[in-house]
């Protein structure tokens, strides 16, 4: 049993006692493995603690913690003691090896895959061995022993496969060649057995190891010959046939003389393999004597069968988590881990920063691109909206249809509007009339009287009447550019008013459709396509770039710095940068696609040119149409507004105008009268007219001079 360094390590300063204890815990389960899987996982687990403790705490050949190891050597049973940490883990390792190659043998080949895994898990610890720690640690882990070792786990592993082969009736020259590969294996085995430097090692087993490895060598070359005959049987070559035979025979011989002193299962197996060749040449032999009568070729004039190696050293991760479990040894971190793990930050932010440089540049030209399109994926293809009234249309038509008498409404206010506009006017015009006839009555009774002064009591109420007439006047001429204007108004938004109050089918077909033909509709889907291929590109980039920042933000590897030599930092930074290769090449492959994408859009803009003009003068109607009507009920309430608004003002200016009126009235009759007493007082001023000789009768005066008016004056 080993002295396991974890007991030395509880006394070292600064160490954590409970992370010790299980390391010891750990050390004592793998000095007495149990032989099954479990016993493999324990070594394996062990392995990987001793792995973190040694990247952490300087315990190798010479440091300041190395502690001596002991291990007892298998061949000469001697004990070996080293001041290294590794050699505490090059024994494990060995004993991982032996493990699997046991539970390989023991194996009841049940399943030729189990017995084939431990071989080759067998293999890979012995691979590892030897090509990480140092040879001169013991005999047993010198450089050819290991190599022994690796292909004798080789070789049973390809044994295996062999068994399988054969039961699964694979073709003949297949099964050839994986036998011929066991003979491989084998031989490289027996070159290594020779060795005097490994015969020295070894003792006397290596005469039984030599010999035993030898008759396998000889019984599955008959096995390969065996199958090489069968497949010359299968192709009727019965001369090559019987020379193939003939040398399985031979070299079953061999191994049945070098078999001596092994045990009666594999006597048996010898004894029916021979029956097996025996009767398989004797029958062919005879077949070609009798029958084919074929030249038997000699053996070296025939091409060698060539071995299929389909068998290989499982490689061993002592840092693997899934095997070690987790490390507990993880809080100790040592200061040229967090060093390194800096490094490894600064060269995953440099990888950042070539590939955001990039997509950046490609998104810039992306941006400049579209902008200089004018293309809006969304609207591009605005046909959809064609089929529908618009939103705030339909609430246009909602409101009107709980308001049927809207229209009615606004044409009966807009009547009585123009009723008490026509009434004030004709006031208005009366009264002007009064004024104006009035005045001409006064011309001409001062052309005939000459200029008169005003007699005392002289109606002074026309002026006034006059000057409110022409105040009424200018507020009558103004609000009849505004009645002018809101007449005009209504006609224009009645007819849209009596639209929206209409069936919605009405509304429907009121609104512009734009006419597209087939040729038209292709070039329109074409760049729809190319459109949505540039949308699914920025996408694609945009979640390769999000994957990637994510990625590079959970990478961190300072696990695998504190287990790792600083000579080979540079190869694990390497290493672990290869993870993002996939994504960077995914981007790459985004970014090299979009010049062909933005190619293919612009001769799709090309064709698209005409049919985008067509639908923007359409869109354009369709917008004003929507706007007029949506203004039209908008102006609704503008309109009873201000239609109220001049009834109110003309009702007000008519009542006014009545007045007026009834004082024009008044004042005409005054006036009228002043003038009468002024020509009857100047016709008493004027003498008596002399007598004249007889003349005709007078004749009757004319109403007006009944009157009293201005022509009295010249008779």
């Amino acid at each position: 049993a080993p002295a396991s360094p974890a007991r030395q390590l509880l006394f070292l300063p600064g160490t954590c006692p409970l992370s010790l204890s299980l390391l010891l815990s750990c050390s004592q389960s793998a000095v007495s493995v149990p032989r099954d899987f479990e016993g493999c996982s324990t070594l394996r687990k062990y392995l990987g603690q001793l792995h973190f403790l040694q990247s952490r705490i300087p315990m190798g050949n010479g440091q300041d913690a190395a502690v001596p190891v002991t291990w007892t050597e298998i061949f000469s049973g001697k004990a070996v003691t080293h001041e290294d940490i590794k050699y505490e883990q090059a024994c494990v390792l060995y004993n991982l090896g032996a493990l699997h190659s046991m539970l390989g043998a023991m194996d009841k080949r049940v399943s030729e895959e189990v017995s084939c895994t431990h071989f080759q898990c067998a293999a890979g610890a012995f691979t590892y061995l030897r090509d990480h720690f140092p040879h001169s640690y013991s005999v047993d882990m010198s450089h050819q022993i290991l190599s022994l070792n690796i292909n004798l786990m080789l070789g049973q592993a390809q044994e295996c496969l062999l068994e399988k082969s054969m039961l699964d009736n694979r073709k003949s020259f297949l099964v050839a060649r994986i036998s011929a590969q066991v003979v491989d294996y084998y031989k490289e085995a027996c070159r290594a057995l020779e060795n005097s430097e490994t015969a020295s090692l070894l003792g006397k087993i290596q005469k039984d190891w030599k010999k035993l490895v030898q008759m396998k060598i000889y019984y599955f070359a008959a096995v390969a010959h065996l199958h090489m005959g069968k497949q010359a049987e299968e192709q009727q070559k019965f001369g090559e046939r019987v020379i193939y035979f003939q040398s399985a025979l031979d070299k079953l011989n061999e191994a049945i003389k070098l078999a001596k002193g092994q045990p009666e299962t594999v006597q048996e197996a010898l004894r029916f393999t021979m029956d097996v060749i025996g009767g398989k040449y004797n029958s062919a032999k005879k077949d070609n004597d009798f029958i084919y009568h074929e030249a038997v070729p000699a053996l070296d004039t025939l091409q060698s069968v060539k071995g299929a190696p389909l068998v290989k050293a499982l490689p061993v991760n002592p840092t693997d988590p899934a095997v070690t479990g987790p490390d507990i040894f993880a809080k100790l971190v040592p200061m040229a881990a967090h060093e390194a793990s800096s490094l490894y930050s600064e060269e995953k932010a440099k990888l950042l920063r070539d590939v955001m440089a990039k997509i950046e540049a490609k998104n810039e030209v992306l941006d400049q691109f579209m902008d200089s399109m004018q293309l809006d994926p969304e609207t591009v293809d605005n046909l959809d909206m064609y089929n529908h009234i618009p939103p705030v249309l339909m609430e246009k038509c909602a409101a009107l249809s709980v308001r049927p008498d809207t229209v009615r409404n606004l044409v009966q206010s807009m009547q009585v509007l123009s009723g008490v506009f026509t009434d004030v006017e004709a006031s208005l015009k009366e009264i002007q009339d009064l004024l104006e006839e009035d005045e001409a009555q006064e011309r001409k009774l001062q052309e005939l009287l000459g200029k008169v002064p005003p007699a005392p009591g002289s109606p002074p109420g026309l002026a006034e009447v006059s000057k409110e007439c022409s105040k009424y006047l200018e507020l009558h001429e103004k609000a009849s550019f505004t009645n002018t204007e809101l007449h005009r108004a209504m006609n224009l938004h009645l007819g849209n008013l009596r639209l929206l109050g209409g069936p919605l089918e009405q509304v429907r077909a009121a609104l512009p459709t734009p006419t597209l033909s087939e040729d038209d509709k292709q070039v329109l889907q074409n760049l729809k396509r190319i459109l949505a291929k540039v949308q699914e590109m920025r996408d694609q980039r945009m979640s390769l770039e999000q994957q990637l920042r994510e990625m590079i933000q959970k990478d961190d590897i300072t696990t695998s710095l504190v287990t790792t030599d600083r000579s080979e930092m540079k190869k694990l930074f390497e290493e672990q940068l290869k993870k993002y290769d996939q994504l960077k090449v995914y981007l790459e492959q985004n970014l090299a696609a979009q010049e062909n994408v933005l190619k293919a859009l612009t001769d799709a803009n090309v064709k698209y040119a005409a049919v985008r003009k067509a639908l923007a003068e359409v869109e354009h109607k369709w917008n004003t149409t929507v706007q007029t009507l949506v203004a039209s009920y908008e102006a609704y309430e503008d309109l009873m507004k201000k239609s109220q608004e001049g009834k109110d003002f003309y009702t007000d200016l008519e009542g006014k105008a009545a007045k007026l009126l009834e004082r024009a009235r008044a004042a005409c009759q005054a006036s009228e009268a002043h003038r009468q007493q002024l020509l009857e007082r100047e016709l008493k001023k004027q003498p008596p007219p002399r007598p004249t000789a007889p003349k005709p009768p007078l004749q009757k005066k004319p109403p007006e001079l009944e009157a009293g008016g201005p022509e009295a004056a010249e008779l």
